[in-house]
């Protein structure tokens, strides 16, 4: 019964050690052609990562491997900052905001907006200005927005603006809270119960206290008589 796997032992041993020869002698001649093609391999200098380009058979470069205390392959030059996207997003707030308005406006200081202003923002590509109560503001650097609802059609309608987007002409508070909120986001306000509904009564109360829908005529004429009634105060 058992001569069989007996007789077949020494033929399945031999096939082992085969193999493992074969694997020996791939190993060896693997590591030679790769110690010959590091040797052949010029040092590279430069600190770039050559590419051999297949048309014009020369090398050209990848992307940079910029040693410590180079920027740009310029040596003695001063180290990157230590985190570069809030350095990145300084460079960028200092150039759309040169004046500083919008960074204190929406920072943490106290007289800055806080939810439950009423704010209008108007756009330099033309329409409407947007009016409507502070519900949440995201301070994310240079993609710091604002949360605005109103009542438009008896439809509540939210709109997030970016404070720093060119397109943004001008922000205007209209009416400060009487208090100040104890939530960072005033998302109960979308129930019927704590919602405030439209804001244009408050905006034209704002618009009417600036004098905006008076005219240059109007202005004009309002100036003659006050300089005809300054005359005849004075012949008097």
């Amino acid at each position: 019964m058992n001569a069989a796997p007996l007789a077949r032992r020494p033929l399945g041993c031999l096939k082992a050690t085969l193999r493992q020869t074969r694997h020996q002698r791939l190993l060896v001649r693997h590591m030679a052609t790769e110690a010959s093609q590091t040797t052949s391999k010029p040092p590279v200098q430069h600190g770039f990562y050559p590419i051999t380009d297949p048309k014009k058979k020369t090398i050209r470069t990848a992307f940079a491997v910029y040693p410590q205390g180079t920027v740009a392959g310029v040596k003695n030059a001063s180290p990157p900052p230590s985190n570069v996207l809030q350095a990145l997003h300084e460079a960028q707030i200092k150039r759309l905001d040169p004046t500083g308005v919008r960074t204190a406006m929406f920072g943490k200081n106290r007289d800055a907006v806080k939810p439950g202003d009423v704010l209008m923002i108007t756009h330099r590509r033309g329409g409407e200005p947007f009016a409507g109560v502070v519900m949440s503001i995201r301070r994310r650097g240079i993609d710091s927005a604002v949360l605005l609802r109103n009542h438009l059609g008896k439809i509540g309608v939210e709109m997030w603006f970016k404070i720093y987007n060119k397109n943004v002409a001008g922000i205007d508070i209209i009416k400060r809270a009487p208090k100040r909120a104890r939530r960072a986001r005033l998302t109960y306000m979308r129930q019927p119960k704590h919602d405030m509904g439209s804001v244009e009564n408050l905006v034209f109360e704002w618009k009417r206290t600036r004098k905006v829908f008076s005219t240059a005529k109007s202005a004009a004429g309002a100036g003659g008589k006050n300089a005809k009634g300054a005359k005849a105060a004075k012949k008097k």
